[in-house]
């Protein structure tokens, strides 16, 4: 089974996956952009916010989530595989950039994935004064310097983007303790 973890950052998927893999070592744990060699390269490109065009940063993010298919994905399909981020996460970034169309974007991402989508995602939604609080305790990277307005935007077309494509889902309260979200989060995998 194959489980993306989204949301924003400083929402809790690290924390929470962290958890599940100290109970459950023989899960796949995985994120992107980079977690392949060539993904290291692209996260040091999209993290610093360089690119002038947007289309540019989407097919770095489309071109690292295929090599993360191809290297890691596809190799484990008959296990457990938890990853921090996908494709959902580029649907909601993407859209918040706002000249894209999401039809074209899912058929992108499609193309990426081999047509295979995940099997779950978990969505970790968060509120502005919660998101404030946690970013004010980090260094920022370039993305999210481009503010927490947008990155509540980012949120919402992730959460329509899932509606959308009909993809089994559990949405989860990042404001929640961290135990009730990982008992939130065993129920619904049954692991």
């Amino acid at each position: 089974m194959y489980v993306l973890f989204e949301g924003v950052d400083t929402c809790g998927k690290s924390t929470q996956i962290a958890l599940l893999k100290e109970e459950y070592p023989e899960i796949v744990t995985t994120f992107e952009p980079g977690a392949t060699a060539f993904g290291k390269q692209v996260r040091e490109i999209l993290l610093s916010d360089s690119l002038r065009s947007k289309r540019a940063e989407l097919l770095l993010f489309l071109a690292d989530r295929a090599e993360h298919y191809e290297e890691v994905i596809k190799p484990n399909q008959d296990k457990l595989i938890v990853s921090d981020r996908g494709f959902i996460s580029g649907l909601g970034y993407a859209l918040a950039n706002g000249d894209f169309d999401f039809d074209e974007l899912v058929a992108l991402n499609r193309f990426a994935l081999q047509n295979h989508f995940p099997d779950r995602v978990i969505l970790f939604l968060t509120n502005m004064e919660t998101l404030k609080e946690r970013t004010a305790q980090k260094s920022l990277d370039g993305i999210e310097l481009r503010g927490l307005e947008y990155l509540m935007s980012v949120q919402e077309h992730m959460k329509t983007s899932i509606l959308k494509l009909k993809i089994p889902h559990l949405f989860i309260d990042a404001t929640d303790s961290v135990e009730n979200i990982h008992q939130a989060i065993l129920t619904y995998l049954k692991v």
